[in-house]
């Protein structure tokens, strides 16, 4: 899809989850044609001309200053991801440069491989934004180990593994939450790099062969994924519940290390356990610790 096409989905769904007694305005009569908010109250509310924000939900973000585009935001109560995307969205279509700066080209720095081996007791590993694992630590190799089953694929990618190995629905056992938080961070690093050819060929590739992954697209959510738990069906230890915390490398952006955990004395702590020792054997170079940056 075009940034144009990109910006009116996402503008419209926004528009149309909303109701006007949730926007705190009168619902004049009881017939409306389109759910949720109509254009002119949405221009109401963002106060700006219902031509104007007609052309916004066009496409023709480009031209838009910072305080229109806040007043879009509050007026459709976009969360922090969404407004983020709407401004994401914006200097796609002005043709300006990714918020997140140059990203990082060849192999990972080795202070960085060093830190993520030193984090024994917590599987981890590091990402970019199109879901490819870069490098792994010993245990997030271990709890990962179905992703890295077929070795001839490189790099491993969360969604393509997710959506199109039968094994996918299996590792994934809380499904629907696993497959909207996969699509979200893709939708969302679409509009962060609208130029990228390996996201556009990875989501055309997903949208051709998935129906699961073609329905969740469409829906345009996008999402921030700092914290929070993550389920897995692991084939050695069983399921576990894990905590993780997500956090981007400022000195290689686009890349996310994303690192799991248990409490002290739970089942999921004592599960991890079980995966360390049955990781142990492995020598350091089995994991794919030093891949190259996007």
């Amino acid at each position: 899809m075009s940034t144009e096409s990109d910006i009116r989905a996402f503008l419209s769904s926004r528009r149309a989850r909303i109701t006007p007694r949730q926007a705190g305005l009168p619902a004049y009569g009881g017939n409306r044609r389109v759910p949720g908010l109509r254009r002119e109250e949405v221009a109401l509310l963002a106060g700006v001309s219902i031509d104007y924000y007609v052309r916004l939900e066009r496409g023709h973000l480009a031209g838009a200053s910072e305080e229109v585009l806040d007043a879009v935001a509050n007026a459709l109560q976009l969360d922090d991801a969404e407004r983020a995307h709407l401004y994401d969205l914006a200097r796609a279509a002005a043709k300006r440069p990714a918020r997140r700066g140059r990203r990082p080209r060849g192999p990972l720095p080795e202070s960085v491989l060093r830190v993520l081996r030193s984090m024994t007791d917590s599987p981890a590993f590091i990402r970019n934004g199109r879901l490819d694992i870069l490098a792994t630590n010993r245990l997030g190799r271990a709890l990962y180990s179905p992703l890295h089953d077929d070795e001839g694929r490189r790099p491993v990618n969360i969604a393509r593994f997710q959506f199109l190995d039968p094994a996918g629905r299996d590792f994934f056992p809380d499904w629907e939450e696993s497959v909207n938080t996969t699509v979200s961070l893709l939708r969302t690093e679409a509009g962060r790099a609208p130029g990228d050819s390996e996201l556009t060929g990875l989501i055309g590739e997903l949208v051709t062969r998935s129906d699961t992954f073609r329905t969740a697209w469409a829906k345009h959510d996008v999402r921030l994924h700092h914290t929070g738990r993550k389920a897995f069906r692991h084939p050695v230890v069983g399921e576990l519940l894990l905590d993780f915390d997500a956090m981007e490398l400022p000195a290689q952006p686009g890349l996310t290390l994303t690192a799991y955990s248990a409490a002290p004395h739970t089942a999921d702590h004592d599960k991890l356990q079980l995966l360390a020792a049955w990781s142990a054997p492995w020598d350091s170079a089995s994991a794919p610790a030093g891949r190259s940056a996007p």
